[in-house]
């Protein structure tokens, strides 16, 4: 594969991201390269952007000159601003919000998936990690307050607080499928008004997982349903986490509050994951 076409499907992982407006963890990368040109460290929000922006910078100008992502060394997805809308913020310009993007990006091309570029180079970001141990058996476990019911594929949380974690595509299960309390994409019942809170473990080897809460029903028939498809809830978005290495497992944790009854879907908003399979039923009553 070439390194034009590498970055266009990491491009086309990236702009998926387009809207979301919400947290977005970063967990995943390649090594780091040189550091950014110093105009993308003057910008006024860089003392904000966080720890991670240093990171970033390096690991943006280690691929291709900078301009991986469709950045440049001095440009916008390069400065703090362009860090911190890929961390969550709604600032990003007009043209990622679109719904549409080129054929070039549309494309699965060869048939490689974009997550597992885009895990392959957010491998070695900084964020929370857990063993393999741990991810095993929390997500066997059924959380305090819910009720598993395996005939019916469902948990039912019924107290104010909704603690969870899901496993993306862990080994043992069904590829591109989550594990949530030892079941397979189970629908998952909150009460209306509930503080909810995911904790979301990448277990797969080689591939970007993330975990988003939308209410759009047709989610899973489009390659980037997240384009045209934005999270329910304030904080009921995590983009993606990257490749496991000897340091654990990729975690990060979306929270949010169920305010509004209705159903709603759980899926994976990487392109072409929903379509595969990570996707579930999210219901608020």
């Amino acid at each position: 594969m070439t390194r034009k076409r590498i970055s266009m499907l990491a491009g086309a992982a990236v702009v998926a991201a387009a809207g979301l407006g919400t947290w977005v963890a970063i967990a995943a990368s390649s090594s780091p390269g040189q550091p950014a040109a110093a105009t993308a460290s003057a910008s006024p929000a860089a003392s904000s952007a966080g720890p991670g922006y240093s990171w970033y910078r390096s690991m943006m100008s280690g691929n291709y000159g900078g301009t991986m992502m469709g950045g440049s060394p001095g440009g916008w997805m390069m400065s703090a601003a362009g860090y911190q809308w890929m961390t969550g913020g709604a600032s990003a310009p007009g043209w990622m919000h679109g719904g549409t993007l080129p054929g070039s990006m549309m494309s699965t091309g060869t048939g490689t998936d974009p997550g597992k570029i885009m895990g392959s180079l957010w491998a070695n970001a900084p964020g929370p990690r857990v063993s393999a141990a741990q991810a095993t058996a929390l997500g066997g476990q059924v959380p305090a307050g819910a009720r598993a019911d395996r005939a019916a594929n469902t948990l039912t949380f019924t107290t104010a607080t909704a603690r969870l974690t899901v496993l993306a595509s862990p080994s043992g299960g069904p590829d591109e499928t989550f594990r949530i309390a030892g079941m397979t994409n189970p629908a998952i019942v909150v009460p209306a008004g509930a503080r909810v809170s995911i904790e979301v473990i990448n277990a797969d080897p080689d591939t970007a997982h993330g975990l988003v809460i939308t209410a759009s029903k047709d989610t899973t028939t489009t390659w980037m349903p997240m384009m045209t498809a934005r999270p329910a809830f304030t904080g009921s978005a995590l983009w993606f986490l990257g490749n496991p290495t000897t340091a654990g497992m990729h975690a990060g944790t979306l929270t949010f509050t169920a305010a509004t009854p209705g159903t709603y879907r759980y899926l994976c908003p990487v392109p072409g994951h929903a379509q595969k399979g990570m996707a579930g039923a999210f219901t608020i009553r």
